[in-house]
């Protein structure tokens, strides 16, 4: 049985201080983030989906709006795609003053192959595996989206694609309002293929 899980990543995030809100709330789309949202439920459009699983982050539940307005389907909160875990969270991580210029902070750098500042790379594919094939027997036959972020979408894609999972940032193709879509057959993977509906955009931007 062929079932799609479309993964959406949630749209720009109103953050003018730049900083790395990871999982703090309060933290929702900027008026561009919103459009994002909006192209993200016109790619989806005439799409036959089932359901519909969001993450519990503001900036992904107001992502789902739109979505699920276009869709007809109503959401469901999934705690397993939330943001990654990010000790970093709530620091200016950039250039000039940022956290990494200050050697308090370096012992959290000291291993970045599991990451060392954040929740491992293979319990984020794991969760995110789970989350997916939730997904999947939720639209058995059919399709479904799931609202999440940019770090658990890529490594759940480079865990199925049989890819090392420690890796550069600035390579991820994941940008703000993409859709990486995987197909299943059964609960085999058959394909895995990306869009941008929302436009291409910088795929590092803080927070994810």
């Amino acid at each position: 049985m062929r079932t799609t899980v479309h993964l959406v990543r949630h749209g720009e995030v109103h953050n003018p201080e730049g900083i790395l809100y990871g999982r703090l709330p309060g933290y929702g789309l900027s008026d561009t983030g919103r459009e994002q949202a909006r192209r993200a439920a016109e790619h989806l459009a005439g799409v036959d989906v089932t359901a519909l699983l969001v993450s519990p982050m503001q900036r992904a539940q107001e992502t789902a709006v739109p979505i699920a307005e276009k869709l007809g389907v109503e959401p469901i909160t999934e705690d397993r795609l939330i943001e990654a875990g990010n000790a970093f969270e709530g620091l200016n991580v950039g250039v000039g003053d940022g956290a990494l210029r200050k050697p308090e902070y370096w012992p959290l750098l000291r291993n970045p192959f599991t990451p060392s500042w954040g929740e491992p790379y293979l319990e984020i594919a794991h969760r995110m595996l789970g989350a997916a094939h939730r997904a999947r027997a939720l639209a058995a036959g059919h399709e479904a989206v799931c609202v999440t972020h940019q770090l658990p979408i890529w490594t759940l894609r480079r865990f199925l694609s049989g890819e090392r999972l420690w890796h550069n940032p600035r390579h991820r193709q994941c940008s703000l309002g993409s859709v990486t879509s995987f197909v299943f057959d059964d609960e085999s993977l058959a394909d895995i293929a990306y869009a941008e509906p929302g436009g291409v955009s910088d795929p590092t931007a803080t927070g994810a």
